[in-house]
């Protein structure tokens, strides 16, 4: 149960600092609190499958919004994060903690965190974005339109690596189902280990088959085990012998998948698309994106929509690898149903260009297009002047250094949080948090 703090007086909170980013924190909390309806977005999902009258208090709507826009912004882990909001006077006045209150723990402002659905951040950004519009930050009339991507927090895959993973993690919850049902099983996570090692050091290709050949019949026995673990977990009632049941199902899907990828990478030398490749077992959304030859990311596609300011007007993920020219026209009927209003100017990479592009984007209202690499299309047809071509295209070359910025400053690099959900979150906070700078920023100047 969850109780949100709503206190009968004012408490004390600490003053901002007056150096340069206690500036810019205190105006991005001005610019929250000038938001509608955003604070109860995100109550809305602490206090779903709860009760705002019962249980102990919590963090109200406004501190959890707070608390990740500054985790993203810094960059800090869960553990940093509870320290310097502990420390720093700064912090926690920008997250209105109180001025000798109890220091935060690194559990609860992750189980907070946790709950506010991608969603909802999708739904804030829309509002911040149209906010800053109406401040006149960024009016969306000249946008540039690139893709990059977000590598998933997993290892590099290898179908030996897949395999030990599905023994541990099935070990691990079969350990767990051990007190709530009976059910004979054996813990092979040693021999799956030294099967795993023996197929690295493997000397030739008929070893290294046999290797995988007594790793498949280790893995293929536990996933057994865990097949006997569910039938007895279906008739316990308590919720955790519940959950076991539900993630147990899950890994033994997962696993066969690994089995079947393995016998036919291995054992029949077929070649398996990207698209059909499972690369983490626990993280089994990740997608398999080749960048060049010599450089392939295990993650997401993200699209991302970046006006004259740096403002991020929109982001989309992708699930797989889609070609980048799929998108060029999406993108823009989604910043005219965001801001009511195609944009005049658009410039997007090479990869987005195509002449049946280039129509769709006149008929949205686009007034000039254009695309690095022209592939077949005449400058006249993109653009009014060949001046407002090369000034566009310059215009879009500053991309690069935006998304440099956000990956290097905003984590959007690499994903921490585990599972789809969450990283579709990340994705959204940290443009949020890049936004919010921005716009605080152009506030203060």
């Amino acid at each position: 149960m969850r109780r949100q703090l709503y206190p009968q007086q004012q408490v004390l909170v600490p003053s901002f600092s007056r150096h340069e980013h206690g500036l810019e924190l205190a105006e991005i909390g001005r610019f929250l609190d000038s938001l509608d309806g955003v604070e109860e977005l995100v109550e809305a999902d602490l206090l779903r499958g709860a009760s705002a009258k019962r249980g102990r208090r919590g963090l109200t709507a406004r501190q959890v919004l707070r608390v990740v826009v500054l985790k993203q912004m810094k960059g800090h882990s869960y553990e940093q994060l509870a320290f310097h909001l502990s420390d720093s006077q700064s912090y926690r006045a920008f997250c209105e903690l109180e001025l000798c209150g109890k220091a935060m723990k690194r559990a609860t402002l992750q189980d907070n965190v946790a709950k506010i659905s991608p969603r909802t951040w999708e739904r804030i950004n829309v509002a911040v974005v149209q906010r800053a519009k109406r401040d006149g930050v960024d009016d969306g009339e000249r946008v540039r339109i690139d893709c990059t991507t977000v590598e998933a927090n997993v290892h590099p895959p290898s179908d030996s690596s897949l395999l030990v993973d599905v023994v541990r993690i099935t070990s691990s919850l079969l350990r767990r189902a051990d007190k709530h049902a009976t059910f004979s099983w054996s813990n092979h996570l040693r021999l799956a280990k030294r099967r795993g090692i023996a197929i690295i050091r493997a000397r030739s290709k008929a070893e290294r088959r046999a290797r995988y050949r007594d790793l498949v019949r280790v893995t293929e026995r536990v996933l057994g085990f865990a097949a006997h673990a569910v039938d007895d977990l279906a008739s316990v009632p308590s919720s955790d012998a519940q959950l076991l049941h539900v993630k147990l199902k899950h890994i033994i899907e997962i696993g066969g998948q690994v089995i079947n990828q393995t016998r036919r990478r291995v054992f029949e030398g077929e070649k398996v698309l990207a698209s059909d490749k499972i690369v983490s077992v626990v993280e089994p959304h990740t997608s398999v994106i080749i960048k060049s030859r010599e450089e392939v990311i295990y993650g997401h596609k993200i699209c991302l929509n970046i006006g004259v300011s740096g403002l991020v007007i929109d982001c989309v993920v992708h699930d797989g690898n889609p070609s980048d020219a799929t998108m060029t026209e999406p993108m823009i009927r989604r910043q005219r149903q965001l801001l009511g209003d195609a944009p005049r100017q658009a410039a997007f990479d090479g990869a987005f260009a195509s002449g049946d592009n280039l129509t769709a984007l006149k008929e949205l209202g686009v007034e000039d297009v254009v695309f690095t690499k022209s592939r077949g299309l005449r400058i006249s047809e993109m653009a009014s002047s060949s001046f407002i071509y090369q000034a566009l295209r310059r215009f879009r070359a500053g991309v690069e250094g935006c998304i440099s910025f956000f990956k290097r400053c905003f984590g959007l690099d690499r994903c921490t949080w585990k599972g789809f959900p969450s990283f579709l979150s990340y994705v959204q906070a940290s443009v949020l948090s890049a936004n919010l700078l921005l716009i605080a920023r152009h506030r203060l100047a």
